[in-house]
C-alpha cells in the first residue's frame, strides 16, 4: 500500500524536473536567439529591446554565464563590426546587469584582451575602436573588481565616496590617479569615433554613423560619475597636501575638463542623442581647487534618460546639412517607382529609367570619390602624427643623451672645483705661514732699528767727550757711515724678503745669520776704532767735512727707509685683499659644491626609481608567467576528476619519458631561479624555465592520469594520488614565487619527489614479465584465483548482513528499492563466483590439455602474456566485487549515489570481459570456454538489472 501511494509522488517530482529542465532550456534558447540579434554583422545600431532581454537573463540566472558561453563562440576575429557590437553590449551589461556578472567578466579578461590586441594590429577603423573600447572595458572590470563599493554602474552616495577614500592621503592619492585614468579610457573612446566621423558619411550612411555613436551614451553617463568623484577627491587632496605637489593632478584634471566639455558639446548638437539621452552642461571654467569655498560652487552633471523611443520608429537624421537627407526616403521610393512601375501597373519610358539610373550611379560614384578623398586625409593626418611621435620620440631619445652628457660635466666640474678647493687650502697654509716669517723679520729689524739708535747716543757722547779730537770724530763717523750702509743693506733685504715671502723665505733665514754675523763684525771693528781713537785726531777736518756728507745720507736714508714702510702697508692692504677675493671664491665654490650635489642627488634618485620600476616590470612579468603556469597545472589536475577524461589511455613508457623530462626541467628552473635571485632586473631565464616545467609537469600529470585508467586498482590508486600530489607540490612552489617574502626561499625538493614517486610507478607499471621467475607464474595464478574467490565470498556475506539490516531499518518504497538493489547484487556475486569455479576448472582443463608431459609451472611460463592476463583479470574481478559491495553499503545508508554503484557495476561488467578474453585460448578446451562465455553474459544481464534497480 506505501509503495501504491507513493508512486503518485515520484511521478509528479519527476514532471517538475522535465518542466524546470524544459523551461531552462527555453530560457537558453532565448539568451541565444537575443544575443545572435544584438550582436551580428550589419552595420546598425544595437537594438535596445535584445539587450534588455539579455540583461533581465543576468539577473534570472544570477550572473553572467550563459551570455558568456555563447558569447566565447561568437567568430569575432572575422568581423570588426561584430566585436565593435560585442563590446557595447558586454558594456550595457556590466553597467545593468546582475552584480554577480563582474566576476564572471573577470575570467574572461584575456578573451578581451585577445580581441583587442587582434583588431589593434589592423588596419580597420572599425578595428582601431574595437582596441580602444576593449582597453576601457579592462579598465572598467579592474577598476570595479579592485573597488567593491563603486558599482559598475557608478552610483554611490558622497558618504560612500568618503568612506572609499579615507583618511589616509596615499590611499586619496592612489584612487584619484585611478579615476584619472578610468576617465582618459572613456574620453579617448568618444575622441576615437568623433574623428572617423564626417560630413559625407553622416549624409549617406545614417545606420552606419549610429552604429558609432551608440556606445557613448554609456560613455556619457560614466563620465558624469567619474566627473563628480574627481572633483569631490580634488578637493580633498587639496585640503592635505600642498598645491606645488599637486600641480600635475591639477594640470591632468584641467585637460580632461576641456575634453569632456567638447564631448558634451558635440554630442547636444546631435539629434541622435537628443531623442535618447539628456546630457548635462558643464560650467565655464574648471573649479578652483585652490580656493576650499569653491565645493560649495559645484554642481553634480545628472544624465537623465528618457522613455524609450518604439522600436519601429525611424532613426532622425544626426546631422542636418542640407534637405537631401531629409527627402531621401521619397527619392528611394521615386527610384523603386522609376525602376519597378508605378502601383497601377502604368510603366515609364525606359529612357528615364536608364537616365535616373544613369545619375543615381554617377551621385554614388562622386559620393565615393568624396569618401576615398576623407580616407586618404585621414591617412595623412595619421602619417603626420606618426611622423610627429617619431620626432617626439628621437627629440626625447636628445634629450636623455644630453641629460646623460650633462652628468658628466657636472661630475668633471666637482672633481675640478674640488681640486681648486684643495688648492686654495695650500695657498692659505702658506699665506699663514709667509706672515709669521715676515712678522719675525719684522721683529728682527726693529732690533736692528735700536742697536742703530745707541750707537748714535753713543756717537753723540763720543762728539761732546772729544771734540777736541777730529780723528776719532772721523773714526766715528766711518762707523756711523759703516752701520748705515749696514741698515740700507737690511732695508733692502727687508723689502725683498717681503716682496718674494712665498718663494725665499729659507734664503731670508741664511741672509739673516749672515747679517748677524757682519754686524758682529762691524761691532768687533767699532771697538777697534775706540781703541784708535786716540791715533785719529790727525784727520779731523776731513772727517768733519765727510761727517756733513754722512748727515745728508743720513737723512736720505730715512726717506728710503718711510718709503719702504709705506710700501709694506700696501703690500700687506694687497695680501688681505687677496685673502678676501680668496674667501670670496671659496664661499662661491662651495655654494656651487652644494647645487652640484644636489643635482647629483636628483640624479642618483632617478636612477634609483628606474631601477625599482625594471625590477617591478620583471617581477610583473614573472607573476604573469607563475599565474599562467599556475592555469596550466591547475587544468590538468581537474582532468584527474573528469568522467571525460577516463576513456583516454597511455603507456607506462610515454609516462616514463615525460616524467624524466619534467624532472630535467627542475634543473633549469631552479638555475632560472638562482639568477633571479642573484639578479632580479631580468627574469628571462626563470620565465622560461617556468613555462617548460608547467607544460612538461602539466603533461605527465595528464598522461599518469591516462595510464592510470589501464593499470591495476592498487597501482592506479598510487598513481591518481601521487599525480595529484605532484600538481599540488608544483602549485605550492608557483604559491612560493608570487610572494616577494617566499621567493628566495623557493625550494622544488618537495616537488622532485613527487615526480620520482610518479616515474618510480611507471617503471612498476611496465611489463613485468622479465621481473617474475617462471616458476613463480603457476603459484601466483593460483594464488590470485583463490584471493578472488575470497573476496567474492566476503563479498555475498557482507550483502547479506546488509539485506537483513535494510529489513530491519527501512519500509515502503525504500525497502523495496534496497531490495531490489540488494537482491541484484546477490545474484550478480553469485554469478561472478561461478564464473570464478568455471574460470578455474577451464584453467585445469586448458593446461592438462596443453601442457603434454610438462609440468603446471612450465606451461604458465611458457605461455607468460596469457598467464599475466588472467592475473590482471582476477585482480580486476575481485576489486570489482568488493567496490560494488562498498557501494551499495553506502546508498543503503543514504550517504553515497546511485551513479557509484552503477559506475561499479560497469567496472564488473568490464572486468569480466577481460576474464572471458582470457579464458579464450585455441587449445582443445572449447566447453568450458563456451561456459565461462555463458556466464560472461548473464553477468552483464545481471548488471543491467544492478543499473535498472537504480532508481533515475
Amino acid at each position: 500500500m506505501n509503495s501504491i501511494k507513493s508512486v503518485p509522488a515520484r511521478v509528479l517530482s519527476r514532471r517538475a524536473g522535465h518542466s524546470l529542465e524544459a523551461e531552462r532550456e527555453q530560457f537558453d534558447k532565448n539568451q541565444a536567439i537575443s544575443i545572435s540579434k544584438a550582436i551580428n554583422t550589419q552595420e546598425a545600431p544595437v537594438k535596445e529591446k535584445h539587450v534588455r532581454r539579455i540583461i533581465l537573463g543576468t539577473h534570472h540566472e544570477k550572473g553572467a554565464f550563459t551570455f558568456w558561453s555563447y558569447a566565447i563562440g561568437l567568430p569575432l576575429p572575422s568581423s570588426s563590426i561584430l566585436s565593435w557590437k560585442f563590446c557595447h553590449v558586454l558594456h550595457k551589461v556590466l553597467r545593468d546587469g546582475h552584480p554577480n556578472v563582474l566576476q564572471d567578466c573577470q575570467r574572461y579578461r584575456s578573451n578581451i584582451r585577445e580581441v583587442g590586441d587582434l583588431w589593434g594590429h589592423l588596419h580597420d577603423r572599425y578595428g582601431q575602436l574595437v582596441s580602444i573600447y576593449t582597453r576601457l572595458l579592462l579598465t572598467k572590470i579592474s577598476f570595479h573588481a579592485k573597488h567593491h563599493e563603486f558599482p559598475p554602474g557608478l552610483e554611490v552616495s558622497d558618504e560612500v565616496l568618503e568612506k572609499t577614500a579615507g583618511t589616509d592621503v596615499n590611499n586619496i592619492f592612489q584612487l584619484t590617479v585611478e579615476l584619472f585614468d578610468y576617465l582618459d579610457c572613456e574620453l579617448k573612446l568618444s575622441e576615437s569615433v568623433f574623428r572617423q566621423l564626417n560630413t559625407s558619411m553622416a549624409l549617406s550612411q545614417m545606420s552606419a554613423v549610429q552604429c558609432r555613436l551608440a556606445p557613448l551614451i554609456q560613455v556619457i553617463q560614466d563620465c558624469s560619475h567619474l566627473y563628480h568623484y574627481a572633483v569631490k577627491l580634488m578637493f580633498k587632496l587639496h585640503s592635505c597636501l600642498p598645491a606645488d605637489t599637486l600641480q600635475g593632478h591639477r594640470d591632468r584634471f584641467h585637460e580632461q575638463f576641456r575634453s569632456l566639455k567638447s564631448f558634451f558639446k558635440k554630442a547636444s548638437d546631435m539629434l541622435y542623442f537628443k531623442r535618447l539621452i539628456q546630457i548635462p552642461r558643464l560650467p565655464e571654467n574648471p573649479p578652483n581647487f585652490l580656493r576650499a569655498s569653491a565645493l560649495a560652487e559645484h554642481v553634480k552633471p545628472v544624465v537623465v534618460i528618457p522613455e524609450e523611443a518604439p522600436e519601429d520608429e525611424e532613426p532622425e537624421s544626426l546631422i542636418e546639412i542640407s534637405t537631401a537627407s531629409t527627402t531621401e526616403p521619397q527619392v528611394t521610393s521615386d527610384l523603386f517607382q522609376q525602376t519597378f512601375g508605378p502601383p497601377n501597373g502604368i510603366r515609364d519610358d525606359r529612357d528615364a529609367q536608364i537616365e535616373s539610373l544613369k545619375k543615381e550611379v554617377d551621385m554614388l560614384r562622386a559620393e565615393m570619390e568624396k569618401i576615398k578623398l576623407e580616407a586618404q586625409r585621414y591617412i595623412t593626418q595619421l602619417k603626420a602624427q606618426v611622423n610627429s611621435l617619431e620626432g617626439e620620440v628621437e627629440e626625447q631619445r636628445k634629450q636623455k643623451q644630453k641629460a646623460l652628457v650633462d652628468n658628466e660635466q657636472l661630475r668633471d666640474e666637482l672633481e675640478r672645483l674640488q681640486q681648486v678647493k684643495q688648492d686654495s687650502d695650500r695657498s692659505l697654509r702658506l699665506c699663514a705661514e709667509a706672515e709669521k716669517k715676515a712678522n719675525a723679520t719684522e721683529i728682527r729689524y726693529t732690533k736692528l732699528k735700536e742697536k742703530h739708535s745707541e750707537l748714535i747716543n753713543t756717537h753723540a757722547e763720543l762728539l761732546r767727550k772729544n771734540a777736541d779730537t777730529a780723528k776719532q770724530l772721523t773714526v766715528t763717523q766711518q762707523s756711523q757711515e759703516e752701520v748705515a750702509r749696514v741698515k740700507e743693506q737690511l732695508e733692502f733685504q727687508v723689502e725683498q724678503v717681503k716682496r718674494e715671502a712665498e718663494m725665499k723665505l729659507e734664503d731670508q733665514s741664511v741672509q739673516m745669520e749672515q747679517l748677524r754675523r757682519e754686524l758682529d763684525a762691524r761691532r768687533d771693528e767699532l771697538d777697534q776704532a775706540q781703541s784708535s781713537l786716540s791715533h785719529a785726531k790727525q784727520a779731523g777736518t776731513e772727517l768733519s767735512a765727510q761727517l756733513e756728507t754722512l748727515q745728508a745720507e743720513k737723512e736720505q736714508l730715512r726717506r728710503s727707509v718711510s718709503e719702504k714702510e709705506r710700501e709694506l702697508l700696501s703690500t700687506r692692504s694687497l695680501v688681505q685683499e687677496k685673502e678676501l677675493q680668496l674667501s670670496q671664491e671659496a664661499d662661491k665654490a662651495s655654494r656651487e659644491i652644494c647645487e652640484l650635489q644636489g643635482k647629483l642627488l636628483e640624479k642618483s634618485n632617478q636612477e634609483q626609481s628606474l631601477q625599482q620600476k625594471l625590477l617591478d616590470e620583471q617581477f610583473g612579468i614573472l607573476q604573469e608567467a607563475v599565474r599562467e603556469a599556475e592555469g596550466i597545472l591547475r587544468d590538468a589536475v581537474a582532468k584527474l576528476d573528469d568522467p571525460l577524461h577516463v576513456r583516454c589511455t597511455s603507456s607506462p613508457d610515454y609516462l616514463l619519458s615525460r616524467a624524466e623530462a619534467a624532472l630535467e626541467s627542475t634543473d633549469a628552473l631552479e638555475s632560472g631561479h638562482a639568477q633571479y635571485v642573484a639578479s632580479m632586473a631580468d627574469a628571462a631565464a626563470l620565465v622560461g624555465a617556468l613555462s617548460l616545467f608547467a607544460h612538461l609537469t602539466a603533461d605527465t600529470i595528464v598522461n599518469g592520469s591516462a595510464t592510470s585508467h589501464l593499470a591495476p586498482t592498487d597501482h592506479a590508486d598510487r598513481l591518481m594520488e601521487t599525480c595529484r600530489d605532484c600538481g599540488q607540490r608544483s602549485l605550492d612552489y608557483l604559491g612560493e614565487l608570487k610572494d616577494k617574502q617566499t621567493l628566495r626561499r623557493a625550494e622544488l625538493g618537495d616537488v622532485r619527489r613527487a615526480l620520482r614517486g610518479v616515474l618510480g610507478l611507471a617503471q612498476e607499471l611496465r611489463p613485468k614479465s622479465l621481473d617474475i621467475k617462471q616458476e613463480e607464474l603457476g603459484d601466483m595464478v593460483e594464488k590470485e584465483m583463490a584471493s578472488t574467490s575470497a573476496a567474492i565470498e566476503d563479498a555475498v556475506r557482507r550483502i547479506e548482513e546488509m539485506m537483513s539490516r535494510a529489513r530491519n531499518e527501512s519500509s515502503g518504497i525504500k525497502l523495496e528499492v534496497n531490495e531490489r538493489i540488494l537482491n541484484s547484487c546477490t545474484d550478480l556475486m553469485k554469478a561472478i563466483r561461478l564464473l570464478v569455479m568455471t574460470s578455474t576448472n577451464l584453467q585445469k582443463e586448458i593446461v592438462e590439455s596443453g601442457r603434454g608431459a610438462a609440468t603446471t609451472q612450465e606451461f604458465y611460463a611458457k605461455n607468460s602474456r596469457w598467464t599475466e592476463g588472467l592475473i590482471s583479470a582476477s585482480k580486476a574481478v575481485g576489486w570489482g566485487a568488493t567496490q560494488l559491495v562498498e557501494s551499495a553499503d553506502r546508498v543503503v545508508l543514504h550517504t553515497g549515489k546511485y551513479e557509484e554503484l552503477i559506475v561499479c557495476s560497469h567496472e564488473i561488467a568490464a572486468s569480466t570481459a577481460q576474464l572471458v578474453a582470457a579464458s579464450k585460448v585455441s587449445v582443445p578446451a572449447g566447453l568450458a570456454a563456451h561456459h565461462v562465455a555463458g556466464f560472461g553474459i548473464i553477468i552483464f544481464k545481471l548488471v543491467s538489472a544492478v543499473n535498472m534497480s537504480s532508481p533515475a
